[in-house]
């Protein structure tokens, strides 16, 4: 169809404290856990990226991170 619009929508909520308190059973901290937590949700987008731009996605939002969890 040359007619069509294709849209996503995404929703953002609170990491679940339940999946914090079964990685922090399995020896993470606390800020580690979220971090494991928020690069499984963008995996796989930065999979689909050049791995120069992927790099700096990771870094970016552990920048962003930086005491902004708790």
């Amino acid at each position: 169809e040359n007619k069509v619009d294709v849209a996503h929508e995404a929703t953002v909520g609170k990491i679940g404290d339940e999946d914090v308190f079964y990685l922090q059973s399995r020896g993470l901290d606390d800020d580690d856990a979220k971090q494991m937590i928020v690069a499984g949700f963008i995996e796989p987008i930065t999979e689909e990226l050049p791995i120069e731009y992927a790099v700096e996605l990771n870094r970016l939002i552990e920048l962003e991170m930086e005491g902004s969890l708790g």
